[in-house]
């Protein structure tokens, strides 16, 4: 794990070299160069220490020794006249390894300010070389800095996205491997790291004898277009235990020099975009291509092994773009690569992009043993997907790892591939496709929820249908009313998203479900899809009508088809449409009526808790009983407001110290601007909302107002009565931008309790607080029990599935009467249920209750 210490060193380095050198990579490089300095003078001292001789700083060149460089009796301008010269002699050390000599080669110093260099060899000398994993992960922590290369289509690959893919191909120590884009080296060092672990007994790697160790060393290689990251991965490779690193500069798409190496594993996350006018690779591609994406993708197939496997992080284009080179990649990965594909969220590269990804994994071995290839949909990453990429406790990518070894497994072992879908936990992220229906149409399209929908038809619990033969379509009975000629009345008149309007005439008398034909919303899924109506109404064009024999049988596929992914019944782009053939082709498995009914019943009483919980949440907030007795006093008498410190976004990054702006946290800094705990609200755009920030220092933005001064009164009181102001009406509405004037709101007059009262007041808004998150976590644990319960439909039993008289089909009949379903009045014993049990909080509201409703 990274030290704090020593990631407060390196921010103080960049820091100090920020005003005169204000590119991170040019900042990363000074200290990068400065680092090996340093460390090249600690293991001079310490083979002196043990007796020998110093190799790097003698003969000519001691006098450049970093004992000599920060000597106390050298002035500033000698100093800098003695680390300039250093620079440009110390790559020409004959004592010096090639590595060293290569790192420092061409290395400057692009300012002349003593006193900038006297402050940042100061940081530099706080570091000691002791070849350590917590070093090399410190050498982790300022590459991060770097971020994105944007124009060259890289982003730096998070560590966890990186140590999943080694996971999932668990290399050994005798397998060569490659990163043909290699950046600073992370596949190589996760690599390295995973083949020690399993090599471990007492400490890491001990169980790895002289020659492993050896020939462990030479089996990583590295390749890059840029010599300054080849330059960076050499130093992060050396810092990771590597004693001679191989890292090239090399251009994988147009360079024939290294094109006839193959490896055992390879590892990327190539670039994703090309230079204008595309690439002019060599002709030794099998796919004829301009994009860089697709030439790194066939590059890395064509240099596997026989036996050789890869995983290879790719955009979208990819996996669905219809062009010619598009196409003949992904048929080529199809019948001669590919075994599993893994979509990952669209947030993994935030900050620095938004683009949706996949990983690829290859294995030409296991691709020659199944006629199908897995897919594997991960929603969460462990991290929210908003620009800061916290952490959060969902997390997909352990059973996402579980899953893809038990299928790998199953292969090579020839067990018929669908047994590991018994398995519960896989059902959810899991569908295995046929190599013949992904090649149906030659488009070869690998994105999983094309073919997600039907995933589980043939091994399915329950037998499966079409709608179209439960259900009677009663399309041709509708009819649209031009807006001009609707007559205002009592009916609803629906259209594909609900009530449109209320008309004189109705159509229909009877219990329907309707089912969206056109709308961006079959997609998006903002709304239901399917809603059920009874009663007189009059329904539009735009929506499906279907009548089910039973209103049990309406309700549980209107659960099942607003749960579903329809993307593959849905035509159109510009204008998503499912028409009716689509809609009565899809298919669902139907239970007996009575299980129907018992599955629609469960689901409606969570939904009950659901919404009350949410009317629980949505009515709550903070409310002070004012007493007349308390001394009426300005805003301004009792704070001050003081508007927050300019900083552009350039400068959010990766720290400890929360900026604050008008809608909360919008970034992290490393300058302890403000002590906390504070108290901050909008000034300009959203005006209103109010925030306590109760870390030990906090940054508030420009675009903020924060209480400088409490005098004395307690700062979660402050918050509060801040709350209770209409601060939205202090604003000045006529700009273009809204604006809070701090002396409007310091006018505002206020009661003021003493400061007993206050906290007394805190105390039992907080204790309110605790019923308001309980509430909360109550929606969440039954939102989940609904996505479980549906999901329990589509589950596997080890039986054959049962064929379906589509006669009596959602009537209660035997079909299926040996099946049972654990269906026990109130809440099952879970986890969850025995969380919610024992929460105290969840009380019901009554007047008079600690809630003040307003």
């Amino acid at each position: 794990m990274l030290n704090q210490e020593t990631k407060r060193r390196i921010d103080t380095a960049r820091d100090i070299l920020v005003g005169k050198e204000p590119d991170p990579k040019a900042q990363v490089a000074q200290i990068t160069t400065a680092l090996i300095y340093k460390f090249m003078d600690d293991m001079d001292k310490e083979s002196v220490d043990l007796g020998g001789d110093p190799s790097f700083f003698v003969g000519e060149y001691a006098k450049y020794s970093w004992d000599k460089l920060l000597d106390s009796r050298l002035g500033g301008i000698a100093r800098l006249n003695l680390y300039i010269e250093a620079l440009e002699k110390m790559p020409l050390n004959p004592e010096l390894p090639e590595l060293f000599r290569n790192i420092l080669k061409g290395a400057f110093l692009p300012y002349r300010d003593p006193e900038t260099l006297n402050l940042f060899l100061k940081q530099i000398n706080a570091f000691s070389y002791d070849h350590s994993e917590k070093l090399g992960d410190a050498f982790e922590y300022l590459l991060s800095i770097l971020g994105s290369q944007g124009d060259a289509g890289q982003f730096r690959t998070p560590r966890h996205i990186i140590d999943f893919i080694v996971a999932v191909l668990d290399p050994q120590k005798n397998e060569t491997i490659l990163d043909p884009a290699c950046g600073t080296a992370g596949f190589l060092i996760s690599s390295y790291k995973h083949i020690l672990r399993q090599n471990t007994k007492e400490y890491p790697g001990d169980l790895l004898n002289p020659d492993d160790k050896e020939k462990l060393m030479s089996n990583f290689v590295g390749y890059d277009i840029s010599p300054d990251m080849v330059r960076l991965s050499l130093v992060n490779m050396y810092l990771h235990g590597f004693q001679n690193p191989q890292g090239y500069e090399y251009d994988s798409l147009t360079s024939e020099e290294r094109w006839d190496e193959t490896f055992d594993i390879i590892m990327a996350n190539p670039p994703f975009m090309s230079p204008k006018g595309g690439i002019r690779p060599h002709t030794r591609f099998s796919i004829p291509a301009s994009r860089s994406e697709i030439l790194f993708v066939d590059y890395i197939a064509e240099h596997l092994n026989n036996h050789g496997r890869a995983g290879i992080i790719v955009p979208e284009g990819i996996i669905f773009q219809s062009g010619k080179s598009y196409k003949a990649l992904r048929k080529m990965l199809v019948e001669k690569y590919l075994w599993a594909v893994v979509s990952l969220p669209s947030g993994v590269f935030q900050p620095y992009s938004g683009v949706k990804t996949s990983i690829l994994f290859m294995d030409k071995n296991l691709a020659s043993k199944t006629d199908s290839i897995l897919f594997v949909k991960v929603e969460n990453d462990g991290f929210d997907l908003g620009a800061q990429r916290r952490p959060i406790a969902k997390n997909d990518l352990p059973q996402t790892l579980r899953t893809l070894h038990q299928y790998a497994r199953d292969l090579q072992e020839n067990i018929t591939i669908q047994s590991y879908l018994n398995q519960e936990e896989n059902i959810s992220l899991a569908t295995i496709v046929q190599k013949t229906k992904i090649a149906k149409n030659g488009d070869y399209n690998l994105s999983g929820d094309r073919y997600r929908n039907n995933q589980f038809k043939r091994h399915a619990k329950w037998p499966f249908i079409e709608l179209g033969k439960i259900a009677q379509n009663l399309d041709s009975k509708r009819k649209p009313i031009t807006k001009s000629d609707r007559i205002a009345g009592i009916y609803p008149y629906y259209g594909a998203s609900g009530i449109v309007d209320y008309v004189e005439g109705y159509l229909f008398d009877e219990d329907l479900l309707l089912v969206s034909e056109d709308g961006a919303n079959l997609l998006t899924r903002n709304t239901p899809i399917a809603f059920s109506i009874s009663g007189k109404t009059w329904v539009n064009n735009h929506a499906h009508i279907l009548k089910f024999s039973n209103t049990a049988t309406q309700k549980f596929v209107e659960v099942l088809l607003n749960s579903m992914n329809l993307e593959n019944h849905i035509t159109g782009s510009a204008q998503p449409k499912l028409n009716q053939d689509s809609l009565n082709a899809i298919q669902i498995p139907l239970p007996p009526l009575k299980i129907q009914q018992e599955i629609v019943a469960e689901l409606e009483n969570y939904q009950k808790i659901i919404d009350g919980a949410k009317h629980v949440v949505a009515a709550w907030k903070p409310k002070i009983k004012v007493d007349p007795t308390w001394p009426s006093k300005q805003l301004g008498e009792i704070i001050t407001l003081q508007r927050g410190y300019d900083l552009p976004k350039t400068q959010f990054k990766e720290g400890d110290v929360p900026v604050i702006g008008s809608n909360g946290i919008i970034g992290y800094h490393n300058e302890k601007k403000e002590k906390g705990p504070g108290v901050v609200t909008g000034r300009s755009g959203t005006i209103g909302k109010v925030h306590l920030i109760e870390s030990d220092y906090f940054w508030p933005h420009n675009t903020a107002l924060f209480v400088k001064e409490f005098n004395g009164n307690n700062c979660k009181f402050i918050k509060y009565l801040l709350e209770s102001i209409d601060l939205k009406s202090l604003g000045d509405n006529v700009a273009a931008v809204p604006s809070l004037d701090r002396k409007n709101a310091h006018r505002v007059p206020v009661f003021l309790p003493p400061l007993e009262i206050q906290e007394q007041i805190v105390a039992q808004i907080e204790e309110e607080q605790k019923i308001i998150n309980a509430n909360k976590r109550l929606i969440e644990i039954f939102e989940q029990k609904i996505k479980d319960k549906i999901s329990e439909v589509w589950l596997t039993e080890e039986s054959e599935p049962l064929t379906v008289d589509t006669e009596t089909a959602g009537t209660d009949n035997d079909i299926m009467d040996s099946a049972e379903i654990e269906l026990e009045p109130g809440l099952p014993k879970t986890a969850e249920n025995e969380e919610i049990e024992t929460m105290p909080e969840l009380v019901e509201i009554k007047q008079g209750s600690l809630f003040h409703l307003s």
